[in-house]
């Protein structure tokens, strides 16, 4: 399991940089995505050094305050900024290329396998939820639940009946939702919010909760 930077080492880091504890610390917590070194970690950066004006600089004195203001500052980003911040976790039932943490999460690393009818259904039911939310990868906060389950809240989310139907309903019977709609950039507003429970959730796991 990985490791996370203490907190001074995140504070009293000298630079901005892909590199930095904060920087290691922002991929962990949140999945690696090149948005976060590129935007995120020079933003929290700036707030955290002495480089801040007094009034604007802060002392992280807890792992939550850090995913709590990292939040607040990915909501202040443009739509397709937040999008891809969102398209650094797996996709719901991926397999491979997972983080330890994304393995644990998904229940891939548990000791009964996914049946592989859940995992064709999951992999339908992303593509119909990219369809349908174009720019958006279904994002959700796992907490436990199984795979099974979790096709079913995807299935109740797209409004579908329930089913282990490998390609049902077909993709291009999927009406896309503009991305100017209110629909959209609430769903993506709700996906990003599941980002901060995944990376608080991810505390615990790492034991520094």
């Amino acid at each position: 399991m990985a490791s996370i930077p203490s907190l001074p080492d995140i504070q009293s880091h000298g630079k901005s940089s892909p590199d930095s504890p904060l920087a290691e610390t922002l991929s962990i917590l949140f999945e690696h995505s090149p948005i976060l070194l590129s935007k995120l970690e020079p933003q929290l950066h700036l707030r955290f050094t002495s480089e801040a004006s007094s009034t604007a600089h802060i002392h992280l004195e807890s792992y939550t305050q850090l995913v709590d203001i990292s939040l607040q500052e990915i909501f202040k980003w443009d739509i397709p900024s937040q999008s891809e911040i969102i398209s650094g976790h797996p996709r719901i039932g991926e397999n491979s290329n997972l983080s330890k943490l994304s393995a644990a999460e998904q229940g891939a690393l548990g000791l009964k396998p996914t049946p592989p009818e859940v995992l064709a259904r999951l992999a339908h039911l992303n593509a119909l939820y990219e369809a349908r939310y174009p720019g958006l990868r279904y994002i959700t906060f796992v907490n436990g639940r199984s795979r099974p389950v979790i096709a079913e809240e995807m299935e109740d989310v797209l409004g579908i009946e329930h089913s282990l139907e490998p390609d049902q309903p077909t993709v291009g019977t999927i009406k896309p939702i503009d991305q100017e709609s209110e629909e959209w950039r609430r769903e993506l507003k709700r996906a990003v919010g599941d980002v901060g429970k995944i990376a608080k959730s991810r505390l615990g796991a790492l034991g520094v909760a």
